[in-house]
Protein backbone atom coordinates (compact mmCIF):
# COMPACT_ATOMS: atom_id res chain seq x y z
CA UNK A 1 0.00 0.00 0.00
CA UNK A 2 0.84 3.24 -0.92
CA UNK A 3 3.20 5.18 1.87
CA UNK A 4 1.79 8.36 3.50
CA UNK A 5 -1.72 8.45 2.35
CA UNK A 6 -2.85 9.38 5.69
CA UNK A 7 -1.29 11.31 8.53
CA UNK A 8 -2.28 13.50 10.88
CA UNK A 9 -4.71 10.95 12.78
CA UNK A 10 -6.04 12.24 15.76
CA UNK A 11 -8.54 10.41 18.24
CA UNK A 12 -11.35 11.64 20.87
CA UNK A 13 -14.08 10.51 21.84
CA UNK A 14 -17.34 12.62 21.67
CA UNK A 15 -21.07 11.76 23.45
CA UNK A 16 -24.30 13.39 23.93
CA UNK A 17 -24.66 16.99 25.68
CA UNK A 18 -27.42 15.59 27.91
CA UNK A 19 -27.61 13.01 30.15
CA UNK A 20 -29.44 10.38 29.25
CA UNK A 21 -30.68 9.31 33.36
CA UNK A 22 -29.62 6.07 35.28
CA UNK A 23 -30.26 2.71 34.53
CA UNK A 24 -31.08 3.29 30.91
CA UNK A 25 -31.19 -0.15 29.12
CA UNK A 26 -32.47 -1.23 25.80
CA UNK A 27 -32.53 -4.91 24.53
CA UNK A 28 -31.67 -5.89 20.67
CA UNK A 29 -33.98 -7.56 18.77
CA UNK A 30 -33.30 -11.07 17.66
CA UNK A 31 -32.67 -10.48 14.49
CA UNK A 32 -30.58 -7.70 15.45
CA UNK A 33 -28.31 -10.17 17.40
CA UNK A 34 -28.28 -12.07 14.27
CA UNK A 35 -26.31 -9.17 12.33
CA UNK A 36 -23.99 -8.66 15.22
CA UNK A 37 -21.05 -10.01 13.50
CA UNK A 38 -21.34 -7.86 10.66
CA UNK A 39 -20.48 -4.01 10.30
CA UNK A 40 -21.06 -1.55 8.00
CA UNK A 41 -18.81 0.76 6.58
CA UNK A 42 -19.79 3.92 4.61
CA UNK A 43 -17.75 6.95 2.94
CA UNK A 44 -18.98 9.89 1.64
CA UNK A 45 -17.11 11.93 -0.50
CA UNK A 46 -17.16 16.24 -0.17
CA UNK A 47 -16.05 17.69 -3.30
CA UNK A 48 -16.12 21.66 -1.98
CA UNK A 49 -14.63 22.57 0.82
CA UNK A 50 -17.94 24.52 1.63
CA UNK A 51 -19.34 21.33 3.60
CA UNK A 52 -17.04 21.97 6.69
CA UNK A 53 -15.39 25.70 5.52
CA UNK A 54 -14.23 27.28 8.50
CA UNK A 55 -14.72 24.03 10.98
CA UNK A 56 -11.92 23.77 14.11
CA UNK A 57 -12.03 20.59 15.97
CA UNK A 58 -14.36 22.43 18.64
CA UNK A 59 -16.95 23.67 16.02
CA UNK A 60 -16.57 20.23 14.62
CA UNK A 61 -18.16 18.55 18.18
CA UNK A 62 -20.39 21.10 19.22
CA UNK A 63 -22.94 19.86 16.34
CA UNK A 64 -21.99 16.03 17.16
CA UNK A 65 -23.21 17.13 21.05
CA UNK A 66 -26.74 18.07 19.25
CA UNK A 67 -26.27 14.78 16.77
CA UNK A 68 -25.60 12.30 19.47
CA UNK A 69 -28.30 13.66 22.17
CA UNK A 70 -30.35 12.71 19.77
CA UNK A 71 -28.94 8.31 20.22
CA UNK A 72 -28.66 7.38 23.39
CA UNK A 73 -28.24 4.00 21.97
CA UNK A 74 -25.61 3.90 19.29
CA UNK A 75 -23.92 6.30 22.37
CA UNK A 76 -24.31 2.77 24.80
CA UNK A 77 -22.10 0.05 25.62
CA UNK A 78 -23.11 -3.57 25.56
CA UNK A 79 -23.46 -5.72 28.79
CA UNK A 80 -25.00 -8.83 29.14
CA UNK A 81 -27.49 -10.37 31.68
CA UNK A 82 -27.61 -13.48 33.74
CA UNK A 83 -28.40 -15.40 31.17
CA UNK A 84 -25.81 -14.51 29.37
CA UNK A 85 -27.97 -12.30 26.42
CA UNK A 86 -26.48 -9.35 25.17
CA UNK A 87 -28.13 -5.98 25.93
CA UNK A 88 -26.78 -2.30 25.71
CA UNK A 89 -26.25 0.49 28.86
CA UNK A 90 -27.25 3.35 27.48
CA UNK A 91 -24.36 5.73 29.81
CA UNK A 92 -23.89 8.10 27.09
CA UNK A 93 -19.93 6.77 26.39
CA UNK A 94 -20.81 8.02 22.87
CA UNK A 95 -18.84 7.14 20.16
CA UNK A 96 -15.23 7.51 18.91
CA UNK A 97 -14.05 10.75 16.44
CA UNK A 98 -11.02 10.49 13.88
CA UNK A 99 -9.33 13.33 12.33
CA UNK A 100 -7.31 12.86 9.71
CA UNK A 101 -5.49 14.57 6.97
CA UNK A 102 -4.43 13.23 3.19
CA UNK A 103 -1.61 14.65 1.07
CA UNK A 104 -4.21 13.89 -2.29
CA UNK A 105 -6.54 15.49 -3.88
CA UNK A 106 -10.30 14.32 -3.59
CA UNK A 107 -10.04 13.48 -7.68
CA UNK A 108 -7.07 11.66 -7.03
CA UNK A 109 -8.01 9.57 -4.29
CA UNK A 110 -11.27 8.38 -6.53
CA UNK A 111 -9.43 7.88 -9.26
CA UNK A 112 -7.35 5.06 -7.60
CA UNK A 113 -10.02 3.07 -7.13
CA UNK A 114 -8.97 0.79 -4.70
CA UNK A 115 -11.17 -0.04 -1.82
CA UNK A 116 -7.92 -1.23 0.31
CA UNK A 117 -7.35 2.87 0.36
CA UNK A 118 -11.35 3.27 1.17
CA UNK A 119 -10.39 1.63 4.56
CA UNK A 120 -8.16 4.35 5.59
CA UNK A 121 -10.66 6.66 5.27
CA UNK A 122 -13.13 4.94 7.58
CA UNK A 123 -12.18 2.84 10.87
CA UNK A 124 -12.19 -1.18 10.52
CA UNK A 125 -13.48 -1.51 14.79
CA UNK A 126 -15.34 -4.50 15.78
CA UNK A 127 -17.16 -5.18 18.87
CA UNK A 128 -15.16 -6.89 21.57
CA UNK A 129 -13.18 -8.58 23.49
CA UNK A 130 -14.25 -6.41 26.25
CA UNK A 131 -17.58 -5.63 25.21
CA UNK A 132 -18.23 -2.49 28.04
CA UNK A 133 -15.51 -0.50 26.45
CA UNK A 134 -16.13 -1.49 22.93
CA UNK A 135 -17.82 1.64 21.26
CA UNK A 136 -20.49 1.04 18.62
CA UNK A 137 -19.89 3.83 16.29
CA UNK A 138 -17.00 5.41 14.72
CA UNK A 139 -16.47 8.74 12.80
CA UNK A 140 -13.99 9.46 10.63
CA UNK A 141 -13.54 13.12 9.01
CA UNK A 142 -10.23 13.18 6.42
CA UNK A 143 -9.50 16.52 5.23
CA UNK A 144 -7.79 15.96 1.04
CA UNK A 145 -5.23 18.72 0.25
CA UNK A 146 -7.86 19.91 -2.50
CA UNK A 147 -10.57 21.66 0.41
CA UNK A 148 -12.53 18.04 -0.18
CA UNK A 149 -13.71 16.04 2.69
CA UNK A 150 -14.37 12.55 3.54
CA UNK A 151 -17.12 11.43 6.44
CA UNK A 152 -16.57 7.64 7.22
CA UNK A 153 -19.41 5.87 9.27
CA UNK A 154 -18.12 2.48 10.74
CA UNK A 155 -21.64 1.03 12.12
CA UNK A 156 -22.26 -2.25 14.21
CA UNK A 157 -24.90 -3.56 12.23
CA UNK A 158 -26.31 -4.85 15.88
CA UNK A 159 -28.00 -1.16 15.48
CA UNK A 160 -29.40 -1.41 12.76
CA UNK A 161 -29.42 -1.79 8.91
CA UNK A 162 -27.89 0.45 5.93
CA UNK A 163 -31.37 2.88 5.94
CA UNK A 164 -31.09 3.12 9.80
CA UNK A 165 -27.18 4.05 9.30
CA UNK A 166 -28.28 6.35 6.69
CA UNK A 167 -30.73 8.19 8.87
CA UNK A 168 -28.19 8.05 11.75
CA UNK A 169 -25.60 10.19 9.68
CA UNK A 170 -28.26 12.15 8.04
CA UNK A 171 -28.91 13.82 11.47
CA UNK A 172 -25.36 14.92 11.67
CA UNK A 173 -26.02 17.06 8.34
CA UNK A 174 -28.65 18.94 10.37
CA UNK A 175 -27.16 19.03 13.33
CA UNK A 176 -24.24 21.03 11.05
CA UNK A 177 -26.68 23.55 9.73
CA UNK A 178 -28.24 23.89 13.61
CA UNK A 179 -31.41 21.81 13.13
CA UNK A 180 -32.00 20.84 16.50
CA UNK A 181 -34.72 17.67 17.06
CA UNK A 182 -37.37 17.99 19.89
CA UNK A 183 -36.90 14.17 20.84
CA UNK A 184 -34.25 11.50 20.91
CA UNK A 185 -35.07 8.60 19.06
CA UNK A 186 -35.19 5.10 20.03
CA UNK A 187 -35.49 6.05 23.64
CA UNK A 188 -34.15 3.27 25.96
CA UNK A 189 -35.93 1.47 27.78
CA UNK A 190 -35.91 -1.01 31.51
CA UNK A 191 -34.71 -4.58 31.02
CA UNK A 192 -37.41 -6.44 31.45
CA UNK A 193 -37.95 -9.33 28.74
CA UNK A 194 -38.51 -12.91 29.86
CA UNK A 195 -36.27 -15.39 28.53
CA UNK A 196 -37.73 -17.55 25.56
CA UNK A 197 -41.00 -15.65 26.51
CA UNK A 198 -42.69 -17.52 23.49
CA UNK A 199 -41.95 -20.89 25.07
CA UNK A 200 -40.16 -21.93 22.03
CA UNK A 201 -38.52 -25.44 21.46
CA UNK A 202 -35.00 -25.72 22.08
CA UNK A 203 -34.01 -27.33 19.05
CA UNK A 204 -34.74 -27.22 15.51
CA UNK A 205 -33.45 -26.94 12.22
CA UNK A 206 -32.00 -23.24 11.46
CA UNK A 207 -32.90 -20.74 8.47
CA UNK A 208 -31.15 -20.73 4.95
CA UNK A 209 -30.32 -17.80 5.14
CA UNK A 210 -28.08 -18.15 8.02
CA UNK A 211 -24.99 -19.99 8.60
CA UNK A 212 -24.25 -20.75 12.65
CA UNK A 213 -20.94 -20.14 13.04
CA UNK A 214 -18.34 -21.34 16.47
CA UNK A 215 -18.66 -19.19 19.15
CA UNK A 216 -17.05 -15.69 19.13
CA UNK A 217 -17.91 -15.12 22.82
CA UNK A 218 -17.26 -11.30 23.77
CA UNK A 219 -15.17 -10.46 20.23
CA UNK A 220 -17.86 -10.26 18.13
CA UNK A 221 -15.24 -10.95 14.58
CA UNK A 222 -15.90 -13.41 12.56
CA UNK A 223 -13.12 -14.14 9.78
CA UNK A 224 -14.27 -16.30 6.72
CA UNK A 225 -12.00 -19.36 6.15
CA UNK A 226 -10.50 -17.60 2.89
CA UNK A 227 -9.91 -14.52 2.24
CA UNK A 228 -12.29 -12.21 0.50
CA UNK A 229 -11.53 -9.15 -1.88
CA UNK A 230 -14.24 -6.05 -2.78
CA UNK A 231 -14.24 -4.20 -5.82
CA UNK A 232 -16.96 -2.11 -7.76
CA UNK A 233 -18.37 -0.75 -10.46
CA UNK A 234 -20.64 1.82 -12.10
CA UNK A 235 -23.95 0.80 -14.12
CA UNK A 236 -25.76 2.78 -16.07
CA UNK A 237 -29.86 1.48 -15.65
CA UNK A 238 -30.36 2.31 -19.94
CA UNK A 239 -27.30 0.54 -20.85
CA UNK A 240 -28.71 -2.32 -18.72
CA UNK A 241 -31.92 -3.08 -19.53
CA UNK A 242 -31.26 -2.72 -22.98
CA UNK A 243 -28.56 -5.65 -22.57
CA UNK A 244 -31.79 -7.85 -21.01
CA UNK A 245 -34.60 -6.78 -23.51
CA UNK A 246 -37.12 -5.96 -21.05
CA UNK A 247 -37.84 -3.30 -18.56
CA UNK A 248 -36.73 -5.35 -15.52
CA UNK A 249 -36.44 -3.16 -12.50
CA UNK A 250 -32.91 -2.23 -11.63
CA UNK A 251 -31.76 -4.31 -8.96
CA UNK A 252 -33.09 -7.58 -10.02
CA UNK A 253 -31.54 -7.07 -13.31
CA UNK A 254 -28.00 -6.49 -11.69
CA UNK A 255 -28.56 -9.11 -9.55
CA UNK A 256 -29.58 -11.81 -12.41
CA UNK A 257 -26.55 -11.23 -14.40
CA UNK A 258 -24.09 -10.92 -11.17
CA UNK A 259 -25.67 -14.41 -9.88
CA UNK A 260 -25.46 -16.30 -13.32
CA UNK A 261 -21.68 -14.70 -13.86
CA UNK A 262 -20.90 -16.24 -10.01
CA UNK A 263 -22.32 -19.24 -10.82
CA UNK A 264 -19.75 -19.51 -13.94
CA UNK A 265 -17.05 -19.34 -12.00
CA UNK A 266 -18.02 -21.07 -9.14
CA UNK A 267 -19.47 -24.18 -10.96
CA UNK A 268 -22.82 -23.52 -9.72
CA UNK A 269 -24.79 -21.27 -6.80
CA UNK A 270 -28.65 -21.98 -6.40
CA UNK A 271 -29.61 -20.27 -3.62
CA UNK A 272 -29.25 -16.74 -2.83
CA UNK A 273 -30.26 -14.35 0.39
CA UNK A 274 -32.17 -10.98 -0.89
CA UNK A 275 -32.01 -8.21 1.46
CA UNK A 276 -34.63 -5.56 0.79
CA UNK A 277 -36.61 -2.31 2.15
CA UNK A 278 -39.37 -2.65 4.47
CA UNK A 279 -42.23 -0.73 5.09
CA UNK A 280 -40.70 -0.07 8.67
CA UNK A 281 -37.65 1.42 6.74
CA UNK A 282 -39.79 4.61 5.83
CA UNK A 283 -41.62 5.18 8.53
CA UNK A 284 -41.17 6.96 11.95
CA UNK A 285 -37.59 7.12 11.99
CA UNK A 286 -36.02 4.78 14.31
CA UNK A 287 -33.38 2.78 13.98
CA UNK A 288 -33.41 -1.31 14.05
CA UNK A 289 -33.01 -4.21 11.94
CA UNK A 290 -36.10 -3.98 9.60
CA UNK A 291 -35.15 -5.13 5.81
CA UNK A 292 -36.65 -7.78 4.72
CA UNK A 293 -34.53 -11.31 4.66
CA UNK A 294 -35.15 -13.30 1.56
CA UNK A 295 -33.83 -16.34 0.34
CA UNK A 296 -34.61 -17.35 -3.83
CA UNK A 297 -33.17 -20.90 -4.76
CA UNK A 298 -33.29 -22.11 -8.80
CA UNK A 299 -33.84 -25.61 -9.76
CA UNK A 300 -32.02 -25.13 -12.70
CA UNK A 301 -28.40 -24.55 -13.67
CA UNK A 302 -28.20 -20.66 -12.75
CA UNK A 303 -24.69 -20.16 -15.77
CA UNK A 304 -27.15 -21.13 -18.52
CA UNK A 305 -30.50 -19.95 -17.25
CA UNK A 306 -32.27 -16.87 -19.21
CA UNK A 307 -31.44 -14.06 -17.24
CA UNK A 308 -35.01 -13.08 -16.94
CA UNK A 309 -36.26 -16.15 -15.03
CA UNK A 310 -33.33 -15.78 -12.64
CA UNK A 311 -35.01 -11.45 -12.32
CA UNK A 312 -38.35 -13.40 -11.77
CA UNK A 313 -36.86 -15.93 -9.20
CA UNK A 314 -35.75 -12.77 -7.55
CA UNK A 315 -38.54 -10.64 -7.67
CA UNK A 316 -41.35 -13.22 -7.56
CA UNK A 317 -40.49 -16.00 -5.48
CA UNK A 318 -37.86 -14.99 -3.02
CA UNK A 319 -38.99 -16.18 0.81
CA UNK A 320 -39.34 -14.09 3.82
CA UNK A 321 -36.83 -15.93 6.23
CA UNK A 322 -37.40 -13.17 9.07
CA UNK A 323 -40.00 -14.98 11.46
CA UNK A 324 -37.78 -18.16 11.16
CA UNK A 325 -34.70 -16.01 11.85
CA UNK A 326 -36.14 -14.52 14.65
CA UNK A 327 -37.34 -18.08 16.40
CA UNK A 328 -33.89 -19.40 16.12
CA UNK A 329 -31.73 -16.72 18.00
CA UNK A 330 -34.36 -17.14 20.16
CA UNK A 331 -34.72 -20.45 20.53
CA UNK A 332 -30.89 -20.05 21.36
CA UNK A 333 -31.61 -17.42 24.23
CA UNK A 334 -29.74 -14.92 21.94
CA UNK A 335 -26.38 -17.00 22.75
CA UNK A 336 -25.22 -17.88 19.27
CA UNK A 337 -23.43 -17.08 16.57
CA UNK A 338 -24.56 -16.61 13.19
CA UNK A 339 -23.77 -14.52 9.57
CA UNK A 340 -26.34 -13.67 7.29
CA UNK A 341 -24.21 -11.46 4.66
CA UNK A 342 -22.61 -14.25 2.71
CA UNK A 343 -24.12 -17.24 4.29
CA UNK A 344 -25.70 -17.85 0.70
CA UNK A 345 -24.46 -15.45 -2.12
CA UNK A 346 -26.18 -12.34 -1.03
CA UNK A 347 -27.61 -9.19 -3.03
CA UNK A 348 -28.44 -6.25 -0.88
CA UNK A 349 -31.38 -3.37 -2.80
CA UNK A 350 -29.95 -0.14 -1.08
CA UNK A 351 -31.03 1.58 -3.98
CA UNK A 352 -33.65 3.74 -2.14
CA UNK A 353 -31.42 4.67 0.71
CA UNK A 354 -30.75 8.04 1.37
CA UNK A 355 -27.10 8.48 1.33
CA UNK A 356 -27.05 11.27 -0.53
CA UNK A 357 -29.36 13.27 1.95
CA UNK A 358 -26.26 13.72 3.74
CA UNK A 359 -26.07 17.59 3.75
CA UNK A 360 -23.78 19.80 5.23
CA UNK A 361 -23.59 23.34 4.66
CA UNK A 362 -25.62 23.26 1.48
CA UNK A 363 -23.08 20.34 0.26
CA UNK A 364 -24.00 17.12 -0.62
CA UNK A 365 -21.76 14.39 -1.21
CA UNK A 366 -20.20 13.98 -4.74
CA UNK A 367 -19.97 9.68 -4.27
CA UNK A 368 -21.07 7.68 -1.82
CA UNK A 369 -19.33 4.32 -0.97
CA UNK A 370 -20.53 1.72 1.23
CA UNK A 371 -18.89 -2.30 2.32
CA UNK A 372 -19.84 -5.19 4.63
CA UNK A 373 -17.40 -6.24 7.18
CA UNK A 374 -17.84 -9.83 8.68
CA UNK A 375 -19.71 -11.25 5.38
CA UNK A 376 -19.25 -14.83 4.33
CA UNK A 377 -17.02 -17.22 2.10
CA UNK A 378 -20.23 -17.03 -0.13
CA UNK A 379 -20.02 -13.34 -0.53
CA UNK A 380 -22.02 -10.11 -0.97
CA UNK A 381 -22.96 -7.58 -3.43
CA UNK A 382 -24.59 -4.31 -2.42
CA UNK A 383 -26.49 -2.42 -5.20
CA UNK A 384 -26.31 1.88 -4.19
CA UNK A 385 -27.62 4.67 -6.07
CA UNK A 386 -25.24 6.22 -8.18
CA UNK A 387 -24.38 9.84 -7.72
CA UNK A 388 -27.46 12.15 -7.67
CA UNK A 389 -26.54 14.25 -10.15
CA UNK A 390 -25.53 11.43 -12.82
CA UNK A 391 -29.03 10.04 -12.79
CA UNK A 392 -30.23 6.25 -13.26
CA UNK A 393 -27.11 4.74 -12.39
CA UNK A 394 -26.63 2.16 -9.68
CA UNK A 395 -23.08 1.59 -7.79
CA UNK A 396 -22.46 -1.81 -7.47
CA UNK A 397 -19.79 -3.03 -4.64
CA UNK A 398 -18.61 -7.16 -4.37
CA UNK A 399 -17.48 -9.22 -2.01
CA UNK A 400 -16.29 -12.10 -2.98
CA UNK A 401 -13.45 -14.87 -2.47
CA UNK A 402 -10.17 -13.46 -3.63
CA UNK A 403 -9.84 -16.45 -5.54
CA UNK A 404 -13.26 -16.00 -7.61
CA UNK A 405 -12.69 -12.01 -8.22
CA UNK A 406 -10.43 -12.06 -11.69
CA UNK A 407 -13.00 -15.00 -13.28
CA UNK A 408 -16.56 -12.83 -12.12
CA UNK A 409 -14.68 -9.51 -13.29
CA UNK A 410 -14.49 -11.32 -16.66
CA UNK A 411 -17.64 -12.58 -16.97
CA UNK A 412 -18.99 -9.02 -16.03
CA UNK A 413 -16.95 -7.51 -18.76
CA UNK A 414 -17.65 -10.22 -20.79
CA UNK A 415 -21.54 -9.44 -20.19
CA UNK A 416 -21.18 -6.01 -20.60
CA UNK A 417 -22.10 -4.77 -17.40
CA UNK A 418 -18.25 -4.03 -16.07
CA UNK A 419 -16.35 -1.74 -18.16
Amino acid sequence: MEEGLIHGVKLSSVGPANVTGPDAVTEPHNIDLAMKLHYLRGIYFFGSGLAFAGFTILSVKEPLFTWLDQFPVPCGRFRRRDSGRPYIKCNDCGARLIQANSHKTLHEWLHMNNHDYDTLLCANHFIGPELQFSPLVYLQITNFKCGGVAVGLSWAHVLGDAFSAAKFINMLGRAVSGFKPDRPINLPQTLNRPSNPRGLPKSGSDPLSVKRVDPVGDNWVHAAPCKMDTFSFDVKISHLRSKLGGDFPPFEALAAVIWQCVARVRAEARVVNVFRRSEENSGNGTLGNTQIVSVAKADFAVAEANPSELVRLLRDEASDDRRMIDEVVERDGGLSDFIVYGANLSFVNLEEATFYDFECNGQKPVRVVYRVDGVGEKGAVLVLPGVVEGGGGRLVTVMLPENEVAGVKSELKREGVMA
